[in-house]
């Protein structure tokens, strides 16, 4: 059994390097261009996968992780979500469809029991409980935008683009937060947070840098 989880682990770390990697490279490169598109793609596929993987890895006796649990479902709505937002790119679409508003309903349901669970460690000894409230509002937070969207997306026509690097951003931060947590094995608040500061700073940057260039087009 244990030959078993350690192989799960090696396959986890395998496909969260290749998310690492090519998620580097799409930032690198020309975005909307044919290799920003492939890598984007690859880099979807391997963070699917690898937090798939570590989903059940979190529950195993000797390696149960509530944290690292919810934070692999929240990659996995980051991704997902992300990618979904390019559908509203699309001039035929003329409505929200069902597997959106079930993403984001099922992320609220996350994102609160993560705000509840961290509020605890008030009043008991939840650790790390201020990362689960950070993690927690930030879903919220997204999915209040996500709504946003659904209500505007006829009229805000950026508003697609926004919502994709915001997302695909977030992937992107809980990809190298778990490279120098699990990887490099530094279990600190700073390693936790450091990352997530960092790339909001890009997503605030390329946010402004994506609207700058559509009022130009107007």
């Amino acid at each position: 059994m244990e030959q078993t989880i350690t192989i799960l682990i090696y396959i986890h770390a395998f496909f969260g390097g290749i998310g690492l990697i090519t998620g580097i490279g799409s930032m690198s490169v020309k975005k909307g261009g044919k290799l920003h598109k492939k890598m984007g793609k690859i880099f979807s596929y391997a963070m699917i996968i690898s937090c798939l993987i570590s989903i059940p890895i979190s529950w195993i006796p000797g390696h149960k992780s509530l944290f690292l649990f919810l934070i692999s479902v929240f990659t996995i709505f980051m991704v997902l979500s992300g990618n979904r937002a390019l559908t509203f790119k699309s001039k035929k679409k003329t409505e929200v469809e069902v597997i959106e508003k079930v993403l984001n309903y099922g992320m609220a349901i996350f994102s609160i029991f993560m705000i509840v669970y961290g509020a605890r460690g008030f009043f008991t000894v939840v650790g790390s409980h201020i990362l689960y409230m950070v993690f927690g509002g930030l879903g919220l937070f997204l999915v209040y935008r996500n709504f946003q969207l659904f209500k505007t997306f006829k009229e805000l026509k950026v508003a697609w683009l926004l919502n994709h690097i915001s997302h695909m951003m977030g992937a992107m931060i809980a990809s190298v937060t778990a490279f120098i947590v699990a990887g490099l094995h530094f279990w600190t608040i700073t390693a936790w947070v450091l990352p997530s500061v960092i790339g909001t700073v890009f997503i605030i940057y390329w946010r402004l840098k994506v609207k700058g260039k559509f009022r130009k087009a107007l």
